[in-house]
């Protein structure tokens, strides 16, 4: 299909913007930290090099969510130094904020303080709420106790913690998008009785453009710009579908199509096409009854493509959601990598959810999509189980998710042929 909650700090937890003297003479003698960097002095190539460490420290790549310390008179091994801390000295650490070299401006703070029965200096950096922050147009970043320029992967990661801390993309409003692009019928009659209750429908005290910024179909009613949920919901995305002869792309294709549409139509059409492709064999053993087995079970594959609709970004990629049908398996791709407290090692894996796109989530669970969040997976898991199938293949990266079902080992068509 072609078109965030905040993964800094949990609610009711607060960013450790200071440190007590106590706790600063611990980071002081830690010399396996990752939130501290340590310079003797502050002459020669210093001054750079501390830049780098407050933009790394900003940035805070790991999510420790607590603050960077640069100390400044503390040699290597956590012993002080013996330089002196002097007014010139605490304005030139001030000015690494200031000069502009540092983008956007860090929050940090700048101290002179008495520490193992020396006077050193002390520079606090607190996480940025928007990263990425750059020194001098490049990102820094810690990689355990030392410092380095962030990798695309690293970059992406970072934008997305920023992300996080506005409003997901998929409430954010979609600039050159009118009313007029909206289906507004199917959002009054379909989906309106399914979002509220009658008696708050039956209230006639709230206008059109109230109730779509209710739902985040709109960004506001004084700017009631279509949000991405309200074209994905109201107006149009697609899914891609095609069919191979075998079990290679460079293989005849027999059957494609493209899902245009409302997400909630674009999804039953893929529900029609897979539900005419699964083939289902008859086995007639000693019981009374016959016994029936398809070649996947449909309420697996609607999960799973479901699923990457859900889950996909729609804010780094125009590829379509895909699913790909060979003789030997089906498979989905999802354009966008894991998200938040999903990483590649977790995906999948029980109690490990996070969203994306948390509107559409809500909206798809509206729209009768989805029954609950968090069981799609497991319930295809389950249902391939019932079939005698093995368990969907998950090949994660940042890019996208690729998820394989392989066809049924004792399928007919898979069997040796009779002597």
């Amino acid at each position: 299909m072609g078109y965030h909650r905040r993964m800094g700090q949990p609610a009711g937890t607060r960013m450790r913007a200071a440190y007590s003297d106590v706790e600063l003479e611990a980071l002081m003698a830690d010399v396996e930290s990752d939130v501290v960097e340590r310079k003797a002095a502050f002459d020669g190539d210093v001054p750079r090099a501390v830049r780098q460490a407050i933009c790394a420290f900003a940035n805070d790549l790991p999510d420790r969510r607590r603050a960077g310390v640069v100390f400044i008179g503390v040699r290597d091994d956590g012993t002080p130094a013996g330089l002196e801390i002097n007014d010139a000295l605490l304005l030139k650490l001030a000015h690494c904020k200031t000069d502009g070299n540092i983008l956007p401006l860090p929050a940090m703070t700048v101290g002179k303080h008495t520490l193992r029965g020396a006077d050193v200096a002390v520079v606090t950096v607190v996480p940025a709420d928007s990263p990425p922050v750059r020194f001098q147009g490049r990102i820094w970043i810690r990689v355990g106790p030392r410092r380095a320029v962030a990798s695309a992967q690293d970059e992406r990661i970072l934008n997305e913690k920023r992300r996080h801390g506005d409003a997901p993309f998929d409430a954010r409003p979609l600039h050159g998008a009118t009313l007029a692009d909206l289906d507004l019928p199917r959002f009054q009659y379909l989906y309106l009785p399914r979002a509220f209750d009658a008696e708050v429908l039956a209230r006639n005290d709230r206008t059109l453009e109230e109730r779509l910024a209710a739902t985040k179909m709109i960004a506001g009613v004084e700017d009631p710009i279509p949000t991405v949920l309200g074209v994905l919901m109201l107006s149009g995305a697609y899914v891609q579908f095609l069919r191979f002869a075998g079990a290679d792309r460079a293989d005849p294709i027999v059957d494609s199509a493209r899902f245009d549409g409302p997400v909630t139509d674009a999804l039953r059409d893929l529900d029609s096409m897979l539900r005419g492709h699964i083939r289902t064999s008859v086995e007639i053993g000693s019981g009374p009854a016959e016994i029936r087995r398809a070649t996947y079970p449909l309420p697996a594959l609607q999960e799973l493509a479901r699923n990457a609709v859900m889950h996909r970004a729609y804010e780094t990629s125009n590829s379509p959601v895909q699913v790909t049908w060979f003789t030997d398996r089906v498979e989905i791709i999802s354009p966008g990598g894991p998200y938040g407290d999903v990483s590649a090692e977790t995906f999948g894996q029980p109690g490990r959810l996070d969203y994306r796109n948390p509107n559409l989530a809500d909206a798809m669970r509206v729209s009768g999509l989805v029954q609950r969040y968090g069981v799609g997976i497991p319930r295809a898991r389950r249902e391939l189980h019932a079939n005698n199938q093995e368990e969907p293949e998950f090949e994660v990266d940042a890019r996208r998710v690729r998820c394989v079902v392989r066809v049924r080992a004792d399928w007919p068509g898979n069997l040796p042929a009779a002597p």
